[in-house]
């Protein structure tokens, strides 16, 4: 594609306006961009296999001074009040604001989801800006009664220290800002390492944030970025014991070697895995707005949300019907270039992922399924770059090898069922726990769906799909998923150690439970 080609997108303005240059350091330390060693790794577009630009990649010793640095940073940032903090974090939400369209732009191409979804994501990162403002002032302990007399007790929280973010690729800034705004509230710093496919969006990040903190004269080591692959740094920040906190996005297999990691040096992890989402379908939904839930939760991002839907779980008195709905609405999505405003399916992150999505439909039809719609690359003017498949819909049964693991790529599963009792197991029936949803006007469907003995998930929606969770609420889930919570409520304790105090104001010293010890 020629340079014409990109400036007729707008892309090379946005990454003007970004600040991203032909090559990049691949690190900085919240207001300094230090020269590299490392080689330099070009980042192409999936869109249309277009050079976008190249990162001067970090090594180990860069990392090494970054943690050093990091830490010097967080014996300073930690005495900062914490509305004060927030006030850093609100400032960071404004410039987002006003570097929405570039950096949503950025996003849409590098890692290949339509543009409306890269507007999205930069709105999530302002969304948990303002709600991490508000939270700097409510980082509440509580206090208790003690049962000695004149003594008080209450518990509160300490900043962390270092908090290591690992991102995946498939949210490029969102997931980044879920952890580093809360993190900075609660006191901590953050080193983030991105994930080697989009560092380019990660760079940018930090050129938008890099503002706002020589603006506020913030100490060099607050907010950190190390840009490397797996060559440079394997699994360094996991055994690190220098970072208390790390929050890892990625594939179930890699969360559980990061957990052990971790855990083998007592430190604490978020992990936020894998998911096998599925959406109930009953007698009692409203079938109109079951299938938009549908089609946007399974083919949104080409499938390779965390929160995508994979599997349908019909009743078979509506099956067919929706069946031949879903096949009809496929054959009309529009599959193209992330930024054409028409195009409502882009490309797969790289051509790894599209054998992925091969492989995985073989070996449905291997165990057993039907494959009813979809499964092709396509080919021709406008797929040059390999990335564009056509969503599939297969017939499946639940047991089925394949069903029960995730396979990152637009492959939706229908599965019938009989009475409620069957959907609920089929629908908890698999290692993850992300995120479930029920299309239900029944309230005693939908109330068991969120009871004790319903969804298993640590998200379960009524009547909205699996995808596109808020900010407000806590987003995480459970078995395989990794048990982890970013984002709203109370998630922010994470990023804290608890301690509890007690304080006596009496001139005696008597001890609990009744004990006597007389010297």
């Amino acid at each position: 594609m020629t340079t014409q080609v990109l400036q007729d997108l707008g892309i090379q303005d946005a990454l003007e306006e970004l600040g991203i240059k032909e090559v990049n350091p691949g690190i900085c330390t919240g207001t300094q961009w230090k020269e590299t060693t490392g080689d330099v790794k070009s980042s192409y577009s999936p869109a249309d296999g277009q050079l976008i630009a190249g990162i001067q990649q970090a090594t180990r010793d860069d990392y090494n001074e970054v943690i050093e640095t990091a830490q010097k940073a967080f014996k300073e940032w930690r005495m900062v009040p914490a509305p004060i903090r927030g006030e850093l974090v609100r400032q960071i939400g404004i410039e987002l604001r006003i570097y929405k369209e570039p950096l949503g732009k950025l996003v849409s191409y590098e890692m290949g989801k339509i543009y409306q979804e890269g507007l999205g994501e930069v709105q999530e990162m302002i969304d948990i800006c303002d709600f991490a403002v508000g939270q700097s002032r409510q980082l509440y302990g509580y206090t208790m009664h003690s049962e000695r007399a004149r003594h008080r007790m209450y518990d509160q929280y300490h900043p962390l220290g270092i908090v290591g973010v690992v991102s995946a690729f498939n949210f490029p800034v969102a997931v980044w800002a879920w952890n580093t705004m809360l993190a900075l509230i609660c006191g901590d710093v953050v080193v983030w390492k991105p994930s080697s496919k989009v560092m380019l969006c990660a760079v940018a990040v930090h050129k938008i944030v890099e503002k706002v903190l020589k603006r506020n004269d913030i100490p060099e080591g607050v907010v950190n970025l190390v840009a490397t692959g797996s060559k440079y740094l394997g699994d360094d920040m996991f055994t690190d014991k220098k970072i208390p906190l790390i929050s890892f996005t990625g594939s179930t297999w890699i969360g559980k070697k990061v957990g052990k990691l971790v855990g083998e040096r007592l430190g604490r992890h978020i992990l936020e895995l894998g998911g096998n989402n599925a959406i109930i379908v009953t007698p009692d939904a409203d079938l109109e707005m079951a299938l938009r839930a549908i089609v946007f939760g399974s083919v949104g991002t080409c499938g390779q949300r965390c929160t995508s839907t994979r599997r349908i779980i019909l009743h078979e008195s509506l099956y067919e019907s929706v069946k031949e709905k879903l096949i009809s609405v496929y054959k009309s999505v529009r599959i193209g270039h992330p930024l054409d405003s028409q195009t409502l399916v882009g490309p797969m992150i790289d051509k790894g992922a599209v054998d992925t999505f091969l492989q995985a439909i073989e070996k449905v039809k291997e165990q057993g399924g039907n494959i009813l719609y979809g499964g092709e690359v396509l080919e021709g003017p406008g797929y040059e770059s390999g990335c564009y498949v056509t969503p599939c819909i297969a017939e499946a049964e639940n047991h089925y090898e394949i069903v029960q693991d995730e396979t990152f790529a637009p492959l939706l599963y229908l599965i019938k069922y009989k009475d409620l009792d069957e959907a609920i197991e089929i629908h908890n029936g698999v290692p993850q726990g992300l995120s479930s949803s029920m299309f239900s006007s029944n309230m005693r469907e939908t109330e068991r769906f969120l009871s004790h003995e319903g969804s298993d998930c640590g998200i379960a929606n009524i009547n909205i799909g699996t995808s596109g969770a808020e900010i407000g609420g806590a987003f995480g889930g459970e078995k395989d998923t990794g048990g982890g919570r970013e984002s709203g409520s109370d998630a922010w304790k994470a990023y804290m150690r608890r301690q509890t105090n007690t304080i006596n104001y009496s001139a005696e010293l008597p001890l609990a439970q009744g004990i006597e010890f007389n010297i």
